[in-house]
């Protein structure tokens, strides 16, 4: 009699049922996490940012070509680096060396100053264009990504106008492959309250995200409540930079700020049909 295999019985039985298998840990990501090449300030923040909730809700695995738009100081970076290196590619996608302005060169050369002095974990980055502000958006051979990412940074794009947003999520589309995925996270705006043209307290409507996001090609696939914060009401002095770690009222109702905690964010999955 031939032996059964428990498992597959086990898996075949949760499919017949309609329900989805239940996910496997990635050990992977965990230890790209706990790197502890990391930035003692970046890693404190993961009880606020949920990087292994995060990034597992968007389907990533260690084999991919992954872009990240807008990287800033690199608090993910540091995350995709290491996690990316050995199978996979991670295309840093903002301030490079080549670029027309003279500001966005030398930030470039800072990103990959602090790229160089951890080669172990971020050696194999590799920098790509992408300035909303002068619409340059060249990053990835067209088709050749299985997901881009971007962090709390749509709401610094609204303001260049409909034409550069368009242009933008554009770009996107056009980088992935068929069936490759956006992730998106940001400043999550009240629907009752009013958001004005430029975005300038920072927070944006996540009917609007969805919209501009759809109107490119996408299809909303998900959405997920890990980055919530009921405490946050958006509507502080200041914006959303009231809130840790920027804190840009300094002390003033600072306890009240960090009772808050960090912004109330969206957490969207798009995928390119």
């Amino acid at each position: 009699m031939k032996q059964l295999n428990f498992g597959r019985l086990v898996l075949g039985a949760v499919l017949a049922c309609g329900l989805a298998a239940p996910a496997l840990a990635d050990d992977a990501l965990k230890a790209a996490i706990a790197n502890p090449a990391r930035t003692p300030a970046n890693a404190e923040r993961d009880g606020a940012r949920h990087p292994y909730e995060t990034l597992t809700f968007f389907g990533i695995k260690p084999n991919m070509t992954v872009v990240e738009l807008a990287p800033g100081g690199g608090w993910y970076t540091e995350i995709l680096g290491p996690y990316l290196r050995k199978d996979g590619k991670l295309i840093a996608a903002g301030n490079t060396p080549t670029s027309a302005n003279e500001n966005v060169r030398k930030a470039a050369v800072r990103f990959q100053e602090r790229l160089n002095a951890v080669p172990a974990s971020y050696d194999k980055v590799v920098l790509g264009a992408f300035e909303p502000n002068n619409n340059v958006f060249s990053y990835a051979p067209k088709g050749s990504a299985d997901m881009v990412l971007t962090f709390r940074n749509i709401h610094n794009w609204i303001g260049n106008g409909d034409a550069s947003l368009k242009a933008l999520f554009a770009s996107v589309y056009d980088s992935l492959k068929p069936g490759g995925v956006f992730g998106v996270v940001e400043h999550r705006l009240p629907a009752g309250v009013a958001q004005d043209a430029k975005a300038s307290s920072g927070y944006v409507h996540e009917a609007y995200v969805i919209k501009l996001a759809e109107s490119a090609g996408f299809k909303l696939a998900a959405r997920s409540e890990i980055n919530a914060n009921p405490k946050d009401k958006a509507d502080h002095e200041g914006g959303v930079w009231a809130l840790p770690p920027t804190y840009t009222n300094k002390d003033k109702d600072r306890a009240k700020y960090q009772a808050i905690g960090e912004s109330d964010r969206m957490t969207l999955k798009f995928v390119k049909p």
